[in-house]
C-alpha cells in the first residue's frame, strides 16, 4: 500500500476511507463512502484500476441504500468507455474517471498530468459517475497548479471551482468547502 486515510464531508453528511496502492504494473484506488443523501443512508464501495500513467482502465462501484444494491462496472480501452457492458459514447475519449461523491479520484488526473506550478491542464472531459444514481456522464474539467501542494479544480467551464490541497502522494487533504482528511493511515 502506498497511502490511505479517512476523509469527512465538511457538511457532516458523510465519511470516506480510501487507499491508493500499486499492484504490479497497475495502480489501484479502493474506497468506501458512507453518506446520507436525500434523507437516506447510503454505502458506496469502489475500486478503480489504472495503468502506470494513471489512465483509468476498470471501475467497479456498488451502492447500497434503502432501494437495495446497485452495481456499475465500467471499462475503458482506447478512448471507448463501457458501462455495464454497453458503450457510453458521451464519454468517448475521456481518460479519467471522476466519482461524484469522492475526493479520491482527483488524485488520478493530478498524478497523470504532473503539472508544473503555474500551469493549467486546459479543459478536458472526465467520465463522471453521478451518485446516488450511478449514472455515467461527461464532465468538462480543468486543473491549475497554484503551488507545490495546491491546485485549483474547475468544472463545467469554471461554474464550479474549489482549491485542493494535496499530500506527498497527491491525495487530497482538503477539498475546499467539501472534504477534509481527518486521519492518515499511511
Amino acid at each position: 500500500m502506498v497511502a490511505s486515510g479517512l476523509w469527512r464531508w465538511l457538511a457532516g453528511t458523510g465519511l470516506e476511507r480510501f487507499e491508493l496502492m500499486q499492484s504490479g504494473e497497475q495502480w489501484v484506488l479502493r474506497g468506501t463512502i458512507l453518506a446520507t443523501a436525500a434523507a437516506s443512508a447510503c454505502e458506496a464501495r469502489y475500486q478503480i484500476v489504472c495503468d502506470t500513467q494513471f489512465r483509468t482502465q476498470h471501475v467497479e462501484a456498488v451502492l447500497r441504500d434503502s432501494e437495495g444494491e446497485r452495481r456499475l462496472e465500467i471499462s475503458a480501452e482506447n478512448g471507448r468507455w463501457f458501462a455495464n457492458g454497453q458503450e457510453a459514447p458521451s464519454v468517448r475519449g475521456a481518460v479519467d474517471i471522476d466519482l461524484g461523491w469522492s475526493p479520491s479520484t482527483n488524485t488520478l488526473p493530478i498524478r497523470r498530468l504532473n503539472l508544473e506550478t503555474g500551469r493549467s491542464s486546459g479543459e478536458f472531459t472526465a467520465a463522471w459517475v453521478r451518485f446516488p444514481e450511478l449514472k455515467l456522464e461527461p464532465l468538462p474539467q480543468e486543473y491549475r497548479r497554484l503551488s507545490e501542494r495546491e491546485y485549483l479544480y474547475m468544472s463545467r467551464g469554471g461554474a464550479f471551482q474549489a482549491k485542493l490541497l494535496v499530500d506527498d502522494y497527491d491525495l487530497v487533504m482538503d477539498y475546499e468547502g467539501f472534504w477534509q482528511r481527518v486521519l492518515n493511515d499511511r
